[in-house]
């Protein structure tokens, strides 16, 4: 019979009231996981959310004098990672049975002998407008290939920088080809003209208007992107009142873009800006131009993203403006992409965002996994042949075969030990052990004939021995 029919599950725990003790940040998550699992299990669930944030950080001592636990509760459950002796709960409450859970409060299911519950991921409610700069410079196949890298990225806008000072006389028929590829085009320019013919061929979005222009936009019959006129003034709020209305009065669709800056120039007062406008319009919709921060701040773009992401996610902020123009972030469109679905999850199931999507962490790895030199001697032990794996340690490259197992910080020395002859099997041996070295000196994993893994970066690769054997394999009959 299998382990997780159900039916044997439910009469062990049928009629039992069951705490579960945890920190206020995982509470709500707990709460609905456990309604489930008391539903199909028939249990009366009590949750019993200490006043500590995260459970990670309890001890069995501090829970003698801070939990309550209801007279009827026969089992509590603590989190995996609570530190101290659970006899010290055991006597303060000695007619309750108390056991530790699963570290991390998803696997609660198997604690209970069910599968593992798989909660639907990938959802996301950011649009992404991918700013192709100095689209007017760009030869018409080049303006193609960008949009459609940009639409394979995440992007949902394409949206076309123009050259301030300049008019870009085919701006409509660029914006056609595009749109009859099924893209969503947005134009980003002041000038009238150009945008014009651009909604008049398809677009679909304008950046941007102020009071300075928002009165032609009733004629665009386009969604704009409104922009205080003056935002470092004290009434630059009153005066995107006084958009609004207008806006509204001539039925012109809107979301509004108080202006990011980047860091040193204003970044936290920014900030601060949409916090004001979305108490101030508690409905409208809000878009950010993170580029600003990600194009102007030299680190790596990923993790800028996320976090970008996070407060546009808190903050009900539906739409963000990106580009690739410095090489830092280069991909920055495929980053947002990952960024939206993984907060949009966490902030939906009240949950941390981590151990859920990892292909946001590129340079290091999530987790770490090493060989010791025990398991690599008892590994040695099984070997009959003299094939070379490659591992790594803590802090050095090992290599095994059946007549050798040596381990060190430096590729040359091992491979002067090895006394390596055929050129091709030398070349292979080097690639792998540059892999290691890589692997320890960035914190990253390393497994032999495997790519490095560097997130939604990463590209398989195909073994050495895959790829002779497909050499050597002969050819199949009627194949020249």
């Amino acid at each position: 019979m299998n382990r997780h029919d159900s039916s044997i599950s439910e009469s062990r725990w049928s009629g039992q009231t069951i705490g579960f003790v945890t920190g206020r940040l995982a509470e709500p998550a707990l709460r609905r996981l456990v309604g489930r699992l008391s539903e199909k299990l028939r249990f009366t669930p009590k949750v019993l959310t200490t006043k500590i944030s995260v459970a990670a950080l309890m001890t069995t001592d501090w829970l003698t004098r801070q939990l309550q636990v209801p007279a009827e509760t026969s089992l509590v459950l603590l989190p995996g990672l609570c530190k101290g002796s659970i006899e010290t709960l055991q006597q303060r409450w000695p007619e309750t049975t108390f056991d530790r859970g699963p570290e991390d409060f998803r696997n609660l299911p198997e604690y209970f002998q069910l599968p593992p519950e798989e909660e639907p991921y990938g959802d996301y409610d950011i649009e992404i407008l991918a700013e192709i700069n100095h689209a007017d410079r760009l030869a018409r196949d080049e303006l193609i290939a960008a949009a459609e890298r940009a639409r394979g990225a995440g992007a949902d806008f394409i949206d076309l920088g123009c050259t301030p000072g300049s008019v870009w006389s085919e701006v409509g028929t660029a914006v056609e080809e595009l749109v009859a590829r099924g893209l969503r085009v947005s134009i980003d320019t002041f000038n009238a003209e150009e945008v014009a013919s651009a909604v008049a061929s398809g677009a679909s979005l304008v950046l941007s208007v102020n009071a300075s222009n928002l009165e032609r936009a009733a004629d665009w019959g386009t969604e704009v992107v409104l922009l205080p006129d003056n935002h470092n003034e004290l009434d630059w709020l009153d005066q995107l009142r006084r958009s609004v209305e207008r806006l509204e009065k001539l039925g012109v669709a809107y979301r509004i873009d108080p202006i990011v800056e980047p860091i040193g120039f204003g970044f936290a007062p920014s900030l601060e800006r949409y916090l004001q406008t979305r108490a101030a319009f508690p409905d409208a919709e809000i878009m950010m131009g993170i580029g600003n921060v990600t194009e102007l701040t030299e680190v790596d773009s990923a993790g800028v993203n996320a976090v970008l992401i996070g407060f546009c996610q808190e903050l009900g902020i539906r739409s963000v403006l990106t580009t690739e123009v410095i090489n830092w972030a280069r991909g920055a469109v495929a980053e947002v992409d990952v960024a939206r679905r993984l907060m949009k999850y966490a902030i939906d199931h009240r949950r941390l965002p981590k151990h859920r999507d990892s292909r946001l962490v590129q340079l290091r790895d999530p987790r770490i996994l090493r060989q010791t030199i025990d398991d690599l001697e008892q590994l040695q032990q099984r070997i009959k042949d003299r094939n070379v794996r490659i591992f790594t340690t803590d802090d050095k490259i090992a290599v095994v075969n059946s007549d050798l197992l040596v381990e060190s910080d430096d590729p040359f020395e091992l491979f002067e030990r090895l006394g390596i002859d055929d050129a091709s099997h030398a070349f292979y041996l080097g690639w792998e052990m540059m892999k290691a070295a890589t692997a320890l000196q960035l914190g990253k994993n390393y497994t032999q004939d495997r790519s490095l893994r560097w997130g939604l970066l990463t590209e398989e690769e195909a073994s050495y021995l895959e790829k002779k054997r497909q050499r050597e394999r002969p050819p199949t009959e009627g194949t020249e």
